[in-house]
């Protein structure tokens, strides 16, 4: 049998294969993706099922003149193959490399930047009415998985499109998970209609026997097709779906070409919003991304033999947290847990196994999760939000308006925080800094190790009151061991090198790279007082202005954004002091920020500390 995945360039290259090569060509592309992303690690169980759903996509329909939106856009390594980088499939997620998710820049077929769940229906209806305008007759699509479902932008788009009657393909993807098992109504809707086929069964029947009686069948079926509240009900699956405006079809074997392309086809065909129920298996073709299809979702590399990841090498900062968290909850009755479709990445399993009844993922649903939160803290327990940094953004009013301005007790556990690596610019934690430090009544804080995440996070729920945020990286969790000789104190940073000419600022994680830095410029007669600012607001007023007056020069060290960062924050407090010393704020610069290691991109934005050092050895050459 002849390889065909080295013969497809196009989506044009699949259009005149049989569906027995289709299914061939599906197996070769189960295969190129498990053996590339073992090697890359990468975003692979929610790839693996939706191969034929994609392959049936571009048979069907004729990129880029047509557009398909992927929802986050994680599942979108088939289209990449298919669409003709396939041969660049070795750089994904590196830096310089393939983005791990659709991106304009990276090709005409990619209609719409994603990286974030529950946009995908907005895009493309914005997509498809701008088409309309301009008198076009292309086909717009959207996929989204059904974990899109729980957050609510999905169904305000849902509601808009049924309303506008624009013609619009909506394929939902269920294979009831999100990045975790489905929570909540909808999803236990969408499974009674993916495991029950007698509710097709009896609608075919039905109309069949009607159609059979004389004279009076036809008129009776047209009748009845009209009876809302009724019959309908009980015949009619994706009634939600009709009820809203949209046409539906389905549920079709999402792993059956040859099924996916004739609905697919018939739904071209159809006038004003369609929505295709599509039932796939996540993980798909490797056994241990269909029994542990959480785990395989978004995985580090790994040995395809045995699906174990490779080591690490230590503790992640989420599993510290996850740790203490049940410590906590043991002593504390009052504790609550929460998280938004993240219970695996932000190490919440063991506590949602030994706490259920105080554990609570509401979906991808960020809004939601934080003003229920709110309303928890409003009757007296203790909620601790779990949820990464780049999605925590989603829920910017709900933490002003229903946790702020209420000053309420929340405990915001912001996980990948700073640069977050491969996911590139959709994903990258570096502006909650900037959107968490000018809310009323909010404290925030980020530890440098371990031993600080634990003690600040038991100071956060016992010592702070109002809304609090500990914002730490992705990654392994270094063990320095801070805690031992600097108690912390509310407000307070810590001197961790005494030093002479400079006064170099850093928050959490970048300490040791402020070290570092330090130790360089020794080599050049320069000596650096180094700081561990612990708290980003408020912050310390006392400490900063003592540097000051010790010092020629002070530099801020961030793993966030320069604007409106902790950088800005000290500025703030020496022009309030009357201070007037020479400052500089190494962050992430006002520009979208590439994918690569935590490593590559610090090195890349000058935030390593030779590059660090360099530039105030500089800075004092050339007499600030």
């Amino acid at each position: 049998m002849s390889d065909l995945i080295s013969d497809i360039h196009s989506p044009e290259d699949i259009k005149q294969l049989s569906y027995e090569q289709l299914q061939q060509l599906s197996d070769e592309i189960r295969g190129f993706i498990i053996k590339s992303i073992s090697k890359s690690g990468g975003h692979l169980a929610s790839n693996l099922g939706a191969v034929e759903l994609t392959i049936a996509l571009h048979k069907v329909f004729k990129t880029p003149d047509d557009k398909i939106i992927w929802d986050v856009g994680h599942q979108a390594y088939i289209h990449k193959i298919l669409t003709g980088r396939k041969d660049r499939f070795d750089t994904l997620r590196k830096i310089d490399g393939l983005s791990g998710f659709p991106k304009i820049c990276e090709s005409s077929h990619d209609s719409f930047g994603t990286g974030h769940s529950s946009t995908s229906i907005s895009a493309a209806l914005g997509l498809a009415r701008a088409r309309d305008i301009k008198r076009e007759t292309n086909y717009v699509v959207a996929v989204l998985g059904d974990g899109a479902l729980t957050g609510g932008m999905a169904f305000e788009a849902l509601n808009d499109a049924g309303h506008s009657q624009t013609d619009l393909i909506v394929v939902l993807n269920d294979n009831g998970m999100s990045i975790g098992t489905n929570v909540g109504g909808f999803s236990k809707y969408l499974s009674r209609i993916r495991t029950e086929p007698i509710y097709h069964k009896v609608k075919t029947d039905f109309n069949n026997l009607l159609n059979k009686i004389p004279a009076v069948g036809k008129s009776a079926v047209k009748a009845l097709a009209k009876a809302r509240g009724t019959i309908k009900y009980l015949i009619t699956p994706g009634v939600i779906f009709e009820e809203l405006g949209l046409k539906y079809l389905g549920p079709v074997d999402g792993h059956n070409i040859k099924e996916l392309v004739e609905v697919l086809s018939r739904a071209k065909a159809l006038k004003g919003p369609v929505l295709i129920h599509v039932s796939t298996i996540k993980g798909k073709g490797y056994l241990h991304a269909e029994m542990k299809p959480d785990e395989f979702h978004g995985i580090s590399a790994f040995e395809i033999e045995t699906g174990e990841v490779k080591e690490s090498g230590g503790q992640t900062w989420s599993d510290v947290a996850g740790e203490h968290l049940v410590k906590f909850a043991a002593q504390d009755h009052s504790i609550v847990a929460i998280t938004a479709a993240m219970p695996h990445g932000t190490g919440l399993i063991p506590f949602s196994k030994i706490y259920p009844d105080r554990f609570f993922d509401v979906g991808i649903a960020e809004q939601h999760a934080v003003t229920f939160a709110a309303g928890i803290a409003c009757n007296g327990l203790k909620p601790i939000v779990a949820i990464y940094s780049t999605f925590l953004q989603r829920a910017y009013d709900q933490i002003l308006h229903d946790v702020c301005l209420q000053n309420l007790h929340v405990v915001f556990a912001i996980d990948r925080a700073g640069a977050a690596g491969e996911d590139g610019e959709t994903h990258q934690g570096i502006y909650d800094i900037a959107y968490l430090r000018h809310l009323p009544g909010m404290t925030v804080m980020a530890p440098a190790d371990a031993s600080e995440l634990r003690e600040m996070l038991e100071f956060a729920v016992y010592t702070c009151n109002g809304p609090v945020a500990v914002r730490y990286p992705k990654g392994i969790a270094p063990f320095r061991n801070y805690m031992l000789d600097n108690p912390l104190l509310y407000g307070k940073g810590t001197v961790l090198k005494e030093g002479r000419d400079a006064a170099i600022i850093s928050s959490g994680c970048m300490d040791q790279i402020a070290l570092d830095a330090a130790k360089i410029l020794e080599t050049v007669g320069i000596k650096a007082f180094v700081v561990n600012a612990r708290f980003l607001k408020p912050i310390d007023r006392d400490l900063i202005v003592d540097m000051s007056q010790k010092v020629h020069y002070m530099a801020t060290i961030e793993d966030g954004t320069v604007l409106g960062g902790f950088g800005s924050a000290l500025l703030e407090t020496l022009n309030n002091s009357g201070v007037k010393v020479p400052v500089t704020i190494f962050g992430f610069p006002d520009n979208p920020i590439c994918q690569g290691s935590r490593q590559q991109l610090f090195s890349r934005y000058g935030l390593d500390a030779h590059s660090i050092a360099d530039s105030i050895r500089k800075a004092f050459e050339n007499g600030f």
